[in-house]
């Protein structure tokens, strides 16, 4: 059975935690302009082993190391020359992950973000280049879908989007948000003209993504942003929801949600429709662990 068959049958999937954070958990060191990027080739080992521990916690979705793997990222980094072996080890890492422990169908996602990590964005041109190259390099290597995560604006939500679109792969997208001082949930972006959640769902249509997600997002941000959601898509919904806060270059493990009070929030989530969900940074195995044993009762 594949994932659109169990979403059209009205399952509920469930995708891994923040895998970033969790490197950074267990000591990896980050990247001063772009955090977890070289970390799949310094520490394949650490990388397949928080794989496999979502794996065994229920997660029926693993993600790829390749949030921060874009090669305007890595030239910021003075790794653009390992962009190839980047992106494709850390699709090989996720499969070998899959094949040592995977005892049911695991399907693995494609990360692809338009995030600079506090540099400029490219100019459009070269970020579509960039992030097509990227995606046809995930693609080749495997991956089953994609996921454009932490998208934050109009202008390169489309360039991501038509990205992993070329590739014929399925293509979910997830919206980063936060609730404004008018109380309007709106995408997370510094702008002088912030884009509200709702204009940037109408840039998507069902044949376009199947599936938004309310992503790297607070908990308590996450379920008015899925009312907003609800209220303008008529596709499949996803949250996953981040813990801390980062301050480049690290993520801070600070007011973190325990596993119990995650799920608790997330039954919630379900409850209004969602049928993808999982975590984002600071959410890690033993939240997915305690999230799969709650939706399960």
């Amino acid at each position: 059975m594949n994932l659109q068959t169990r979403l059209a049958e009205g399952q509920c999937i469930i995708m891994d935690g923040g895998t970033g954070t969790e490197m950074e958990k267990r000591g990896v060191p980050m990247e001063e302009k772009g955090w977890s990027a070289s970390s799949t080739i310094t520490q394949p080992d650490t990388l397949r082993q928080i794989h496999e521990e979502y794996i065994q916690a229920g997660a029926d979705i693993i993600t790829t190391n390749t949030y921060s793997s874009s090669r305007h990222v890595l030239e910021a980094c003075d790794l653009a020359e390992k962009f190839v072996e980047i992106n494709s080890t850390a699709v090989r890492i996720a499969q070998e992950a899959r094949e040592n422990v995977a005892d049911r169908p695991v399907w693995i996602a494609g990360s692809i973000s338009t995030t600079t990590f506090g540099q400029p964005q490219p100019p459009p041109q070269v970020a579509q280049a960039n992030l097509n190259d990227q995606a046809e390099i995930l693609a080749a290597q495997g991956v089953d879908f994609f996921v454009l995560e932490m998208m934050r604006d109009i202008e390169y939500t489309t360039i991501a989007l038509n990205a992993a679109k070329r590739t014929g792969l399925p293509v979910w997208v997830g919206y980063s948000t936060t609730i404004n001082r008018e109380h309007q949930v709106q995408i997370d972006y510094v702008q002088e003209q912030p884009v509200l959640l709702e204009e940037a769902v109408k840039l998507l249509s069902v044949e376009d993504t199947p599936l938004i997600s309310i992503m790297h997002t607070l908990v308590e941000d996450t379920g008015p942003s899925l009312a907003i959601l609800k209220d303008h898509w008529s596709g499949y919904m996803g949250a996953y929801a981040h813990s801390g806060k980062f301050v480049m270059p690290h993520w801070h493990f600070i007011d973190m949600i325990s596993p119990a009070a995650y799920a608790a929030e997330a039954k919630k989530w379900v409850a209004a429709g969602v049928q993808v969900i999982g975590g984002c940074c600071g959410i890690g195995p033993e939240h997915i662990r305690v999230l799969k044993g709650t939706l399960s009762e």
